[in-house]
C-alpha cells in the first residue's frame, strides 16, 4: 500500500512525523484571555442539524461536550500571524488566530498515549467528506478493517467514516505527515486522548474551520 496514502492511524515510521521536527522551532505558549460569552440559542446553532450537507449532519447531544470545549470566539495574545492554526495538546484546544487579538477556539480529541505528536506543518490541502484508508499497521492489529484497505477503495465517505464531513492534511517539508484534523462522529470523545494521533473535532467544528483555514496554512502544535 502506498505509505503517503491516507489515512486516519497511526504514522509511519517510514515518513517524517511532526514529533520530529520539535527541536526546529521553538513554539511559545500563547496566552488566552477572557472567552467571549455564549447563549443557548447560538449553542443550538452551532451545533444544530446541518440537512444542506452532502451527508445530513444531525445535530450532536450538546450535554455530552463539556462547555469549555464548545466552540467559541476568544481574545488570544500569539507570536503568530492571522490564519495560523495552534494546537494545545494540554487544554485540547485548537485555535485559528484572527485579527485584533482574537482567535476562533475549539475543542479536540487527540492521540492516545504512544501516538502524541507535536511540532510544525503545513496545512497543505483540505477536503470534504473524505475516504478513510487504514494503513498496514493499524490492519495488522485489526484484521477486519482489510475490507476498506487501498486495494478494496477505501471506507466510502459518510455519517460513519471515522474522518467526519471534512479533514485537513498536513505536511511538513512538502512530505505528507499521515496526521489529519479531522471531523469524528464520536463527538463525545473531545477532551481527550483517544485517537491514533490524529486531531479530532465535532463535525459542526471541523465543518466551521474548514471554511475559515487556507491550503497552506501554518500549523504549531504544542
Amino acid at each position: 500500500m502506498n505509505r503517503r496514502q491516507f489515512i486516519y492511524g497511526a504514522a509511519s515510521t517510514s515518513v517524517l512525523a511532526l514529533s520530529r521536527c520539535t527541536t526546529a522551532t521553538k513554539v511559545g505558549q500563547p496566552v488566552e484571555k477572557l472567552p467571549t460569552s455564549q447563549n443557548s440559542s447560538n449553542i443550538m446553532t452551532m451545533y444544530g442539524p446541518m440537512p444542506e450537507e452532502r451527508f445530513p449532519l444531525p445535530a450532536i447531544e450538546i450535554s455530552k461536550v463539556p462547555s469549555k470545549f464548545r466552540r467559541r470566539q476568544v481574545n488570544f495574545t500569539s507570536p503568530y500571524p492571522v490564519g495560523t492554526v495552534i494546537v494545545d495538546t494540554k487544554t485540547y484546544y485548537l485555535h485559528l488566530v484572527q485579527e485584533n487579538g482574537q482567535a476562533m477556539r475549539y475543542g479536540v480529541g487527540l492521540g492516545r498515549q504512544g501516538f502524541e505528536w507535536s511540532g510544525e506543518g503545513v496545512i497543505q490541502w483540505k477536503q470534504a467528506w473524505p475516504k478513510w484508508t487504514p494503513p498496514d499497521e493499524m490492519i495488522a492489529r485489526q484484521p477486519e478493517l482489510e475490507k476498506w484497505s487501498a486495494d478494496n477503495g477505501g471506507m466510502p465517505p459518510g455519517l460513519s467514516n471515522p474522518l467526519g464531513a471534512r479533514a485537513l492534511y498536513i505536511f511538513q517539508n512538502g512530505k505528507d505527515t499521515l496526521y489529519r484534523i479531522h471531523g469524528s462522529p464520536e463527538y463525545w470523545t473531545i477532551g481527550k486522548s483517544v485517537s491514533s494521533g490524529c486531531v479530532r473535532m465535532i463535525n459542526q467544528d471541523i465543518v466551521d474551520l474548514y471554511g475559515r483555514v487556507t491550503s497552506g496554512a501554518r500549523l504549531i502544535v504544542l
